[in-house]
């Protein structure tokens, strides 16, 4: 289906900056060319399906199909009258309006569906992003955040989350790295793979940064819905007027295979968005949007008993870590189901954990993943009892590696 509506897009002046805003919409063709190898899913491409318990997943447990349709009261006559035709091209307007409900009430006209937010994250960099632009990124970083910017040519301004902070982001160092070449701003709060998020204070101070800077400002809010013991983060797409949020309900509403996320995004960006989409993907399906939207809009619902075994979860989690303080060190996670403990002693914890999807089915995910080869990215938001036989068994092959070692203890790289 073609776009419609196309925007004039255009170089502009921004009025409260005086930085010189370029032009969106123009595509770049380095971006599938050039495009680095993804860590993470490469490790998951041949190891995932043959896992027995499954730690390394940064989403809540997933639903199935029948527990869904019961709990949203999804009926048969409703899912028999659908129709197999294709949707818009921003997404059909029931879901639409039920993410613009729930996150930017103001803005219903500047949501898109999208497959999943890596498709959003994908186009969104896409249309805004130019050779020669200066990209702020977080590190460690969800890897599609950086790989894409950096293959359409942007120099990459790394914002470092420090292992010394417990990965708390400070706005100082932000501030540092804007200049007049600075197109965008990266970010994914609560994090990926450490779930740190700012406070209130700094959640502010962030935004009004990058606003009065005139840059953009890209918020992944894959894990906005799973906050432990701090107040959620509002949606920036909500109030900012050169914000892209992206969403999804892989991670929170425990969905990933519906593959539907969402972005709010300002009108020029939307439409260059729109224009690059029907290259690739055109729109999104009718049925994964009919579910969605009944999840959209009994969102608390559907979250509810997720959040809740999250929390669980996560206690779960930090008590193991305070058992076990003689071999492993963990950063409280604020926010999303998973955590980035750092595990000094082991020599080779890519080996080991290779060894433990081999000798007991677990998986768990490398730090190497992102660029932290000291730590594992665990996940918590799956079963309980899964969880412990995955810690268990994390424990027993750490205290297993270092036994040997223990009289030199490894700096963190």
């Amino acid at each position: 289906m073609p776009s419609t509506d196309p925007l004039l897009v255009r170089t502009v002046l921004d009025e409260a900056s005086g930085h010189r805003i370029p032009p969106v919409g123009d595509v770049s063709p380095r971006a599938l060319g050039d495009i680095e190898p993804a860590l993470l899913e490469d490790w998951f491409r041949t190891r995932y399906f043959d896992a027995r318990i499954d730690v390394s997943s940064s989403g809540a447990q997933n639903y199935t199909l029948g527990r869904l349709r019961t709990m949203l009261g999804i009926g048969t006559e409703e899912l028999d009258a659908l129709m197999f035709r294709d949707s818009p091209s921003l997404g059909c307007e029931p879901l639409r309006a039920a993410v613009a409900a729930r996150y930017a009430p103001d803005r219903p006209e500047r949501v898109m569906v999208t497959h999943g937010s890596t498709e959003g994250i994908f186009l969104a960099l896409s249309a805004i992003v130019r050779p020669g632009d200066e990209v702020v990124v977080l590190r460690p970083v969800y890897q599609s955040l950086s790989s894409v910017a950096a293959a359409l040519g942007a120099t990459l301004k790394v914002w470092e989350l420090r292992p010394e902070d417990d990965f708390e982001p400070d706005i100082s160092r932000l501030r540092d790295l804007l200049g007049p070449r600075t197109r965008a701003v990266l970010v994914n709060f609560p994090h990926n793979p450490t779930g740190a998020m700012p406070e209130p204070a700094a959640h502010q101070e962030l935004l009004s940064l990058v606003e009065s800077h005139g840059c953009h400002l890209l918020w992944d809010a894959a894990f906005a819905e799973l906050v432990h013991e701090r107040p959620p983060l509002p949606d920036p797409a909500a109030s900012l007027d050169r914000c892209v949020s992206f969403g999804t309900l892989s991670k929170a509403f425990g969905l990933p295979g519906l593959r539907i996320g969402w972005c709010i995004a300002p009108p020029d960006v939307l439409a260059a968005m729109v224009k690059l989409r029907d290259y690739v993907t055109i729109s999104t399906s009718p049925l994964n949007e009919l579910i969605a939207t009944r999840v959209m809009e009994r969102a608390d619902r559907t979250l509810r008993p997720l959040r809740e075994q999250a929390r669980r979860n996560r206690r779960v989690l930090m008590d193991w870590a305070a058992q076990n303080s003689a071999l492993v060190g963990l950063p409280t996670p604020h926010g999303g189901v998973s955590a980035f403990p750092l595990f000094p002693d082991v020599p080779d914890m890519t080996g080991l954990c290779e060894r433990l999807l081999e000798d007991d089915g677990v998986l768990v995910v490398p730090g190497e993943c992102f660029g932290h080869p000291n730590r594992l990215r665990i996940g918590f938001g799956g079963p309980t009892e899964e969880l412990r036989g995955g810690l268990d068994a994390v424990a027993r092959a750490v205290a297993e590696a270092v036994a040997p070692l223990r009289g030199s203890r490894r700096p963190e790289s």
